[in-house]
């Protein structure tokens, strides 16, 4: 493990507001959640209590050895209803970036984390022509109020995620076809539940456009319009801020004879989007594993493989090779706003962490602009539609008492970083 970065390196860890914060009322998802026959495993409820517990949650990653969190925003709790905003989220809000200046800790806030207020969703969500202007005006909102604390924003996390959504489900399609029993049974869930969601948002089912759900090209077109126009707001609020941008990136690789799916891949998923991040001050990079493309398209994980609790295949050095390809295409100082594993096998997270890092060194060792490295997550947490099943956190939470469990990990890594701080 290289034990020298550069002075000012970023070590920290990330965490999404639905995920862990809990009682998101106002949000798409909590809505979802709670209909009949939901698609949701579980409900988030109070999730980890991250709401009420954060100052504990900062100090502890102090404690560690970490200088930088990466945390979200939550719409819906700043504007429950749309021109309407909450002052006491605004002051919440307000609290979390203080305590993470008092403990020396650089925050990092992302201000669209997959959820949305429900009144966006009923005027069209992410298929709409006004969402761009909407979210501008709430970015401009946040950043008025408290961009003083804030050195660096990230507009979307994951603006391209639909894309690599659309083709999970075709391969868990092709690869699971005659497998797969639709029962009367189940049919009959999904008819009740469509109800449900059209009689909840108050629009057909198939116009319910939350930011996780269907993409068309209109709707990835306006959700990097937003990107444009939230920046451009930003700015005008709070110009000392550093904006960005977070996308999902595989390491895509080829087999011989797979060389145009590759690359038709690599520019389906990144390059397309290149012209909306030229007036960027950084690339939010987030990597967890690889694709691997033959003659005939998606070559499936290996059996014998290595797999996650997510069912991906365990390639921590994919991250390496996503950095110098992003570099090579987008002259951007890069953060890593997310790498991380689903596993309860904790030594392997720690395997994981030093295969990352030491692949990241050697990418600023060759010169490419690395700014800092925020693990996914911070605390095992609400994992969306997979609900509490999914441990990808640093920090594990006893659920009934929500008593913070740092794993051994947690202490590695945090060694790691308070090495290098020692150093510089």
């Amino acid at each position: 493990m290289p034990s020298q970065f550069p002075k000012g390196f970023m070590w920290g860890a990330s965490t999404a507001a639905h995920q862990v914060e809990g009682n998101n009322v106002h949000s798409d998802f909590w809505l979802m959640e709670n209909l009949e026959g939901s698609a949701f495993r579980e409900r988030s409820g109070d999730a980890v209590d991250h709401f009420r517990r954060y100052r504990e949650d900062i100090a502890l990653m102090a404690q560690l050895g970490l200088n930088s969190y990466r945390f979200s925003i939550e719409w819906a709790r700043l504007e429950p209803e749309e021109g309407v905003y909450d002052d006491a989220a605004i002051e919440h809000y307000r609290n979390v970036l203080k305590a993470c200046h008092e403990n020396k800790i650089t925050p990092i806030v992302t201000l669209h984390h997959f959820t949305s207020p429900v009144w966006l969703i009923r005027l069209g969500g992410w298929e709409s022509a006004g969402t761009p202007a909407r979210f501008a005006r709430y970015c401009a909102k946040v950043m008025s109020e408290l961009g003083e604390l804030i050195p660096y924003a990230c507009t979307i996390n994951e603006a391209n995620i639909s894309i690599g959504i659309a083709k999970i489900i075709k391969q868990h399609q092709s690869q699971g076809a005659a497998q797969v029993g639709i029962n009367t049974d189940m049919l009959a869930r999904m008819e009740t539940y469509n109800r449900e969601l059209s009689t909840a948002f108050g629009v057909p089912p198939q116009e319910v456009h939350s930011f996780l759900g269907p993409r068309s090209e209109k709707g990835l077109e306006i959700i990097f319009r937003a990107h444009v126009e939230a920046r451009t707001a930003i700015r005008n609020a709070a110009p000392n801020t550093k904006i960005g941008i977070t996308m999902s990136l595989y390491d895509i690789q080829s087999l011989p004879g797979g060389e145009e799916n590759a690359a038709e891949a690599l520019n389906e998923e990144f390059l397309q989007f290149k012209s909306y991040m030229e007036d960027d001050d950084f690339f939010g990079l987030q990597n967890y594993t690889r694709t691997v493309y033959g003659p005939d398209g998606f070559v499936p994980i290996p059996e014998e493989a290595e797999k996650t609790q997510m069912g991906n295949e365990f390639y921590p050095q994919g991250l390496e090779a996503v950095i110098r390809c992003v570099s090579k295409h987008l002259d951007k100082p890069i953060f890593i706003t997310e790498n991380g594993v689903a596993t309860d096998d904790d030594e392997r997270r720690v395997a994981y962490i030093d295969c990352a890092l030491r692949g990241i060194h050697a990418c600023i060792t060759d010169g490419i602009p690395v700014k800092g490295y925020m693990h996914w997550s911070l605390l095992d947490n609400f994992e969306w539609q997979l609900g509490f099943s999914k441990r990808f956190g640093l920090i594990a939470v006893d659920r009934t008492t929500q008593e913070r469990l740092p794993k051994p990990s947690a202490s590695h890594y945090g060694k790691i970083a308070a090495t290098n701080a020692l150093a510089e």
